[in-house]
Order: structure tokens, then sequence, then C-alpha cells
């Protein structure tokens, strides 16, 4: 198994005395282990069970999409013009819709 890890954790590994085994990825299978480390992190979100430990794993989300913004040449700017088009069209989550989907 192998998973994307942030930079420190093999030298806190280490410090714990315990076997690191890692590598460097490309571009391509870094933007990949991203893509697989938000799904692992929105999981973590979804699995909050209060406050502090959301704000935590929003934080990490928060680091993954930076990461994956720079890592695609993406802008905060591009982001949110993009949020504000979808705005246009689809507007917010204020009314707590929850849609029921038939089968």
């Amino acid at each position: 198994m192998k998973k994307l890890i942030r930079d420190k954790i093999p030298e806190i590994i280490k410090w714990k005395w315990e076997k690191c085994n890692y590598y460097i990825a490309n571009g391509v299978e870094y933007n990949k282990e991203l893509l697989k480390k938000i799904v692992e992190e929105a999981i973590e979100v979804q699995n909050s069970k209060n406050k502090n430990e959301l704000i935590k794993e929003l934080a990490d989300i928060n680091e993954v999409i930076n990461s994956i913004c720079e890592n695609n040449w993406i802008t905060n700017e591009e982001i949110e013009t993009s949020r504000l088009d979808k705005l246009k069209i689809k507007w917010w989550f204020e009314k707590w819709y929850i849609y029921i989907f038939d089968k």
C-alpha cells in the first residue's frame, strides 16, 4: 500500500526509530496521489466528531487543494471565478434542500 504523505512525515517516523520506506513521485503520479488524498481527507471531514476535529480536517483539505492548484497552475482567482459562475446558475446552499433520488 502507498499514499501521499506530508514532507516531514519520514523524519517524524525516523525519530520514533521506525523504518520508513518512501520515494519521491514524479509530477503525474504526484497529481494522481493528490486527487486520491482529497478523497481521503473528505472522508475524514465526514467522520469528524466535533468542531475542533472538523477545523483540523478542513485545514488538511485546504492544504491538499492548495497543492493541487499549485501542481496544475490554477490560481485562487480562477477558482473564485468558477465558484461565482456556478452561483449564477445553481445558487447557494442556503435553503438546505435534500434531493431524494428515485431508483
